[in-house]
């Protein structure tokens, strides 16, 4: 059981907590329900190993948005949005927020075990353990910030470490291999994924946005990550 992915699913509907309570159990994942915001923040305060959190946007009380947010104030662990079919302006916030990925309603879950699987594959991959300093060479200049390619870690100039998610390194290291190159958003998001993804148009600029808000002096007026206009993004090293 401790090697076991812990996985938490919150959902006010009992029969999808079920379902993906069971199928993911037999995928040898460890699964808590919760049926509200405040049962995951009993979880949460528990101090309890979360590797993943799967969550519903639309629930009575306080939705999966307003839970999104409280997660991001204390935690990077990835989030998986569950929202309605088609509905594009819950997923706009719902990575506004700081949500890692999302999924429609019907879930399939077999595209739910690729997803989990994905991202916390990319999880492991990002996650320093902190236990050596890196030495310049491993270290990039991003910005007024340096990015640790050893350690997966992004820190302001005065050393202080800035909360980034597994795939905003990913997205992050995509440009730093790249310098004053153009990158379209479908080369982007491949490169974040690994893999060819197709989310909705708007998904890339959001997660640039919020990259912008951590490494720019002005994320009003980018000069690290600089917009090409209809072609994509490029990175201009300082």
């Amino acid at each position: 059981m401790g090697d076991m992915d812990h996985i938490v699913v919150v959902d006010d509907e009992q029969d999808i907590r079920d379902t993906l309570r069971e199928y993911l159990e037999i995928k040898n994942f460890r699964v808590t329900p919760a049926m509200d915001g405040a049962a995951l923040r009993e979880i949460i305060g528990s101090g309890e190993t979360i590797d993943l959190i799967i969550l519903d946007i639309s629930m009575p009380g306080e939705d999966g948005l307003t839970l999104a947010r409280f997660i991001r104030e204390s935690s990077d662990v990835p989030i998986i949005m569950l929202t309605a079919a088609n509905d594009v302006m819950d997923r706009i916030v719902g990575l506004e927020m700081g949500a890692d990925d999302y999924l429609s309603k019907p879930v399939d879950l077999r595209e739910l075990f690729a997803r989990v699987k994905t991202i916390l594959r990319r999880t492991r991959l990002n996650s320093g353990d902190g236990a050596l300093a890196a030495t310049p060479k491993q270290q990039i200049r991003v910005g007024s910030c340096h990015l640790d390619l050893d350690a997966h870690r992004l820190f302001d100039k005065e050393g202080a470490e800035i909360a980034i998610t597994a795939m905003e390194y990913d997205l992050l290291r995509a440009f730093v291999e790249r310098p004053n190159r153009v990158l379209t958003r479908d080369q982007l998001l491949e490169f974040a994924h690994h893999k060819n993804w197709e989310p909705f148009d708007r998904s890339i600029d959001i997660r640039i946005a919020r990259l912008r808000r951590k490494i720019e002096t002005d994320p009003t007026k980018p000069r690290v990550i600089k917009t090409v206009r209809g072609m994509g993004y490029t990175y201009a090293p300082q």
